[in-house]
């Protein structure tokens, strides 16, 4: 019911349903947001969410902080959407030891997006950062595959 209702607010509002960009805070019921690793993704963006809005009301959108925020944001929602992906006969796979894993990694990748502000690629912090964030992501991927 809820798919029929979304591909028809789509397409009176003149967009396709691939032109849709899903929506990662208002999940499909029955999906993977009722899922440890969703909720926990959903608590670390509902906590920057939180943050930002305090410091929207006295900076500007060019304040460090505020463009920090809004990159993990996107992190957030790039993972969540990875989970939104996963097939509903492995959804016991999203647990919260996986959600964990997931915003510990982006933790990770905030940490090198400030270091490549200051480094080359070929610093060895760099190096260090991608590598932590590759030995995450191996394990990530090791849950869901």
């Amino acid at each position: 019911m809820a798919i029929v209702m979304m591909t028809s607010a789509a397409v009176s509002s003149g967009q396709t349903v691939a032109d849709k960009k899903p929506d990662t805070t208002k999940p499909v019921p029955g999906t993977t947001a009722s899922s440890a690793a969703y909720a926990e993704l959903l608590l670390r963006k509902t906590e920057l969410q939180s943050d930002l809005e305090s410091l929207v009301v006295e900076y500007t959108e060019e304040f460090p902080k505020v463009k920090e925020i809004r990159f993990v944001l996107t992190l957030v929602d790039r993972d969540a959407a990875r989970l939104g992906k996963v097939k509903m006969a492995d959804v016991s796979r999203l647990t919260l030891a996986l959600g964990k894993l997931l915003v510990r990694k982006i933790e990770l990748e905030t940490d090198l997006w400030k270091l490549q502000g200051n480094y080359k690629d070929e610093h060895p912090e760099v190096k260090r950062a991608k590598r932590k964030i590759e030995i995450y992501e191996a394990a990530i991927a090791e849950i869901l595959n």
